[in-house]
């Protein structure tokens, strides 16, 4: 019985394991019994036109003869024709005779009736929609059904054995009529794979990294052979909610699942692969490495090319490619290092993680002064604190390790993200744009290099050209958080709170335990201002790992609900784990400006700290409008009226995040005294989306008479918006 939807070959009532191309061969053969398919014929139906060695097919062909249990000297079911290629010979009998031999007299029981309810085929989503409707058709009209029997069957069998048969043959019914008519597209793609995270059996949890590390490694380097489908990186969470490879097969859409435990002692390292057949459950392969550490590329790339070979047969220069990507040094200090400062970006929401990173990727560079994948680690680390952070100190650090890392390898997909990325926040959308296409072309880098392409297009206003990019993102791996909170955060950019909010909780559902998107849908949730929706994605973010963004947030919505002494305190502990963002200090002198018990000169000082650094963030970002309307807010409340009002006609100038520069402009003027322009600016606020609860909260429109209409009943104290996700949609790994 060879049920196609299934990916099931049943011999003798016992499920016949079969590589997934060696079944492929097998659908090749029944769609043409009887015919001759050459050999050149099978490799292209079956590999794709690929440049394979023809030992691939015969090696499915012995596994076709191993499940179907025929001698090769003496076939029933594929002959050989030598040097041509192959027909499948055995007899195909029509179901619908068979069935109506087998029926019982009228009104006894029906032959499936009599047979365990094991044996009837459990309809898919396939078979449901391409099933004939429910009515008995004439002979001629039922499409030709096989049914293949062996030479050496009895002749006689009883009533049981000939009832068994009918059922068979009307299964065989079913399944032919599938393999004969337009199909509905197989559930899983054949030769596709799932790298799971590595299993860290050390004993000390300090080594996860290694084991995810590895992981990390060679599932990118897997994704670059040619005909093999690789599943997005899968978080430890997700495969443990899986309940075996069945399951987890039909929800990351692939054929087989890669499978390793790690364990280190010492000098020594073993590492056990496994990699299963998502359809049938089966082990395709398996093996244990026990080895030097010295030893670990190696290891990693015998792995490689055993997935390679099991799903697509020996590939000519394969092998050596393989080993290219996954040997990117030969220094295993220096690799271990790295893989530490991987991890960190990986886990960007850690306090202090970027500074962490950068130090591992400089060790690393020390063991290895030609490790590029290093030195782009350095690159990408300092973007990030650039965009987290808004430190300009740090863009500087990241052109200087980007040009570092372009001198050591030009050819380097990782080089060219992070290249990509620093010419995306530097101005230079032409060159971000160059090295995104470069970097695109490595499957590992695609999704970020097209996510990175779309930021690049919206900025210019292609919102075409973005929305493509974005769902060429989504096309190659769907269910990547990482994705849906670009996608989430470039609609919170173009004023479209409602859909962000959307793009963040489903980021949320697929990984959980990501405080930064929970941090950043808190903020999302402020904007709009649903203030108890707000405060729960906040506490649980700083529940996960506290951060900057989410404290100063979670101080706002404490300040705009009147208490002060709350907002004071978060607010001074966020400045202490990023000193370098204007935004913090900012909040927190509106926080002390509105606190009775604060000093007066704290609350100078803390608009001082965000005026000087909100001016050195401009020197590198000058077209920054929220920036700009940011510091005009900082110049009124210091008393220099006269660059204030520059800075407002400047950040109205500039355009973008109309509703937020509004609302910003509004508190400038009324601090001026025009009081006039600040209403003005208040209805464009409110006109673009500002929600109600951040206007009538805002100390300075209380105290100066400017809510009118009266607030809401139902409202509560605030102040400005919050700050904008400060660290959402960068790319930080995977």
């Amino acid at each position: 019985m060879v049920d196609p939807a299934a990916h099931t070959l049943v011999r003798a009532g016992v499920l016949q394991p079969l590589e997934p191309k060696a079944f492929a061969v097998l659908l090749v053969l029944l769609q043409h019994p009887g015919e001759l398919i050459g050999r050149d014929d099978l490799l292209d139906q079956v590999w794709g036109h690929r440049h394979v060695t023809p030992g691939v097919l015969t090696r499915a062909i012995v596994q076709l003869r191993h499940a179907l249990g025929e001698d090769p000297q003496h076939p029933h079911c594929i002959q050989t024709r030598h040097a041509l290629g192959y027909s499948f010979i055995g007899q195909l009998e029509d179901a619908t005779g068979l069935a109506a031999a087998a029926a019982p007299a009228e009104g006894g029981e029906s032959p499936a009736a009599t047979l365990p309810a094991a044996i009837l085929p459990r309809p898919t989503e396939a078979a449901a929609e391409l099933a004939p409707p429910p009515t008995t058709p004439s002979p001629e009209a039922s499409p030709p059904v096989w049914s293949a029997a062996e030479p050496t069957a009895p002749a006689h069998a009883g009533p049981v054995r000939w009832l068994t048969l009918g059922a068979i043959a009307l299964l065989a019914g079913l399944v032919a009529w599938l393999v004969i008519q337009p199909r509905a597209p197989p559930r899983h793609v054949a030769a596709s794979v799932a790298v799971m995270p590595f299993v860290n059996l050390s004993g000390k949890t300090g080594d996860d990294y290694f084991a995810e590390g590895l992981a990390e490694e060679m599932r990118d380097a897997l994704a670059g052979v040619k005909g093999l489908k690789v599943a997005a990186s899968v978080s430890s969470a997700a495969s443990k909610d899986a309940v075996d490879a069945r399951a987890l097969g039909d929800r990351l859409g692939v054929a087989s699942i890669l499978n390793a435990s790690v364990r280190r002692e010492g000098a020594r390292l073993r590492i056990t692969a496994r990699l299963t057949d998502t359809v049938t459950g089966f082990t395709l392969w398996s093996h244990t490495y026990d080895r030097e550490l010295s030893d670990v590329f190696g290891t990693q790339s015998d792995i490689a090319e055993a997935v390679v070979h099991a799903l697509l047969g020996a590939i000519p220069g394969e092998e050596s490619a393989l080993s290219k990507r996954l040997t990117t040094t030969r220094n295993e200090a220096a690799f271990d290092t790295y893989l530490q400062g991987m991890q960190l970006l990986h886990h960007a929401d850690q306090p202090d993680a970027a500074n962490q990173a950068i130090a591992r990727f400089g060790q690393a560079l020390k063991q290895d002064s030609g490790f590029a994948k290093a030195q782009a680690g350095i690159c990408r680390a300092e973007i990030w604190r650039f965009q987290s952070q808004h430190s300009p100190a740090a863009l500087d650090n990241a052109k200087a390790a980007c040009q570092r890392a372009e001198q050591m390898d030009p050819g380097m997909a990782e080089v060219d993200q992070a290249l990509g990325d620093l010419y995306s926040v530097a101005g230079d959308p032409e060159r971000a744009l160059l090295h995104y296409r470069k970097s695109a072309q490595a499957p590992g880098q695609a999704v970020n290099a097209h996510v990175g392409m779309a930021k690049v297009y919206a900025a210019q206003g292609h919102g075409d050209l973005a929305l493509a990019e974005f769902q060429q993102a989504l096309k190659l791996h769907p269910e990547v958080a990482y994705i849906h909170a670009a996608i989430g955060y470039q609609q919170y950019l173009d004023g479209k709170i409602p859909q962000a909010v959307a793009s963040y909780r489903r980021a949320v559902e697929l990984d959980p335990r990501n405080a930064e998107n929970w941090g950043t849908l808190g903020a999302l949730y402020m904007t709009a201002g649903n203030d108890a929706a707000a405060a729960q994605a906040l506490q649980h973010a700083i529940e996960i790992s506290p951060s900057m963004d989410t404290l100063t947030n979670l101080g706002m919505l404490r300040y705009q609900h009147g208490d002060y002494t709350a907002a004071v305190a978060l607010e001074r502990q966020a400045t202490t784990l990023w000193p370098d963002d204007f935004r913090v200090w900012g909040n927190l002198g509106v926080a002390l400006q509105a606190d009775p018990a604060s000093n007066p000169a704290d609350t100078r000082k803390a608009f001082e700290a965000a005026a000087s650094r909100a001016e050195r963030f401009l020197q590198v970002q000058p077209d920054d409008a929220q920036t700009v309307a940011e510091l005009g807010r900082y110049r009124a409340t210091l008393g220099d009226t006269v660059e204030a009002r520059q800075l407002v006609a400047r950040a109205e100038a500039l355009g973008g995040q109309s509703g937020e520069v509004a609302l910003l402009d509004a508190e400038t003027l009324a601090l001026l005294g025009d009081l006039g322009a600040a209403r003005q600016r208040l209805r464009a606020a409110r006109a673009a989306g500002i929600a109600e609860t951040q206007i009538s909260s805002n100390y300075t429109f209380r105290r100066l008479g400017l809510l009118s209409p009266p607030t809401p009943a139902g409202t509560s104290g605030g102040t400005e918006p919050p700050a904008p996700p400060a660290s959402a949609g960068h790319p930080v790994g995977g």
